[in-house]
């Protein structure tokens, strides 16, 4: 399959540029640096002094984005590293403690990685199942799909994903690895689909597949906790004024950011700017779709 040329085309820009209004001279860290969307218009901002510190877990995305702003019109420093490495990459960018003026997560995933079947994320062709978005990652999809005991399993699959029906899927995940190992997306989702009940009338908006595909994805990549590790660090490395903007993409990931900023808000430590998150605008839906769920929040430091 031929894969996009950008592969990521960069949601809620404007009002990421808007929220964290970079400025020349200023100093900007972006955690999930991806394929360098948010990036491109942010370095405009910060030129011709400010410094651009972008931040991905993914070398091949990180080598794409590198191309990218190879003409960049400030300091740019990019780092192999997940967000919840902030403070070692905050130790080298900013050694004296003096503090950046802004820190953007986008939680997002990159085109790219949905169709290429080295991340085997997707079901919409068969691919390896794998997931990793860090290859530095231990754990494949596949060894908790055949491996976590059966209770363990449909309880990851409701606590990450809200997925009604995972007592169904964990018990028909644990009779077919019985017969024979599950190692392919396609063999997991026709799986999962088996498993959950067919309703009449219209045909569901999303494949019966996709919680079970994204509680998966986040357990690979332990992508709850590392966003707890990236609230906590975050506000430490912002200098008073400064301001921290999450994009999210579900409701598990917006509740703990959501939630993790009122509790700062409550002791003094950040003021939040978003008390409903902000969302798509509709000329923003109609061009990229795949915008629909995203949810921005932002907050100063005090």
């Amino acid at each position: 399959m031929e894969l996009p040329t950008t592969g990521h085309d960069p949601v809620l820009l404007d009002e990421v540029l808007t929220g964290l209004d970079p400025k020349p001279g200023q100093t900007i860290i972006d955690c999930t640096l991806g394929r360098a969307g948010h990036a491109k218009a942010i370095t405009q901002r910060l030129a011709p002094s400010g410094t651009y510190v972008g931040l991905d877990a993914d070398p091949r995305n990180l080598e794409f984005a590198q191309a990218q702003l190879k003409d960049a019109p400030c300091i740019v420093r990019l780092f192999h590293a997940n967000f919840a490495e902030l403070s070692d990459v905050i130790r080298e960018v900013d050694p004296a403690g003096q503090g950046v003026d802004g820190i953007l997560a986008d939680l997002g995933l990159s085109t790219n990685q949905l169709f290429d079947e080295r991340y085997g994320l997707s079901f919409a062709q068969d691919m390896p199942l794998d997931m990793r978005i860090d290859p530095r990652t231990p754990t494949t999809a596949a060894t908790i799909v055949n491996t976590m005991r059966e209770e363990d399993l449909a309880n990851l699959l409701y606590r990450l994903a809200d997925e009604r029906f995972s007592r169904r899927i964990a018990r028909k995940i644990a009779d077919a690895r019985r017969v024979s190992p599950i190692n392919s997306t396609e063999q997991l989702a026709d799986l999962v689909r088996s498993a959950i009940p067919k309703r009449g009338g219209a045909p569901d908006k999303i494949d019966p597949a996709t919680r079970t595909f994204m509680a998966l994805r986040m357990a690979v990549n332990d992508e709850l906790a590392n966003l707890e590790a990236l609230l906590e660090q975050a506000p430490k490395a912002l200098k008073p004024g400064g301001r921290l903007a999450v994009i999210s993409f579900h409701s598990t990931e917006d509740r703990v950011v959501k939630l993790a900023f009122r509790s700062a808000e409550q002791t003094g430590l950040l003021k939040v700017l978003t008390k409903k998150p902000l969302s798509p605008a509709d000329d923003e839906l109609a061009r990229n779709p795949r915008s629909r769920s995203a949810k921005l929040r932002l907050v100063e430091k005090c």
